[in-house]
């Protein structure tokens, strides 16, 4: 009880001394998105199919929707230390905002006429690679920097 009561006395204490919310700025400015996806590879030549997969198709995804302005980077990063249970890789997209659900809509459809696929055959393709690659996290998070 004595512990609350001097907590109360020192927030009765601080509260004549500071700014108005109004007139104070908040310390961090929110920046861009980073979704990022951790992967398992499996051992063995499933490794070196995923890494041949990355390096063609998916950086390929990646550079048109960095063209049209939908994201403004993309990295593919190695967890080097991992431990069990951890990715042994995390794939990371940047971009400013979310869209909303029209816009999502029409960058859907402007990705299947440019890539030449249906939505069937891209998740037919996901589930193949389902063989030697599993997504065990996906983490969507912004960036916060210091005003």
């Amino acid at each position: 009880m004595k512990t609350i009561r001097l907590a109360l006395a020192a927030i009765t204490m601080t509260v004549p001394f500071a700014a108005p919310a109004a007139a104070q700025e908040a310390p961090l400015v929110p920046g861009e998105y980073v979704q990022m996806n951790g992967i398992v590879v499996e051992d063995g030549p499933g490794g070196l199919k995923y890494a041949e997969w990355l390096a063609t198709e998916w950086k390929r995804f990646n550079e048109y929707s960095k063209s049209q302005g939908w994201i403004t980077d993309y990295g593919i990063y190695s967890n080097v230390n991992a431990r069990a249970g951890e990715p042994d890789l995390y794939l990371v997209v940047q971009f400013k905002s979310l869209p909303d659900a029209a816009e999502q809509e029409r960058r859907d459809r402007a990705f299947d006429a440019w890539s030449k696929t249906t939505v069937q055959e891209q998740f037919a393709a996901s589930g193949n690679r389902s063989e030697y690659r599993e997504v065990i996290s996906s983490m969507l998070l912004q960036e916060y920097k210091p005003r």
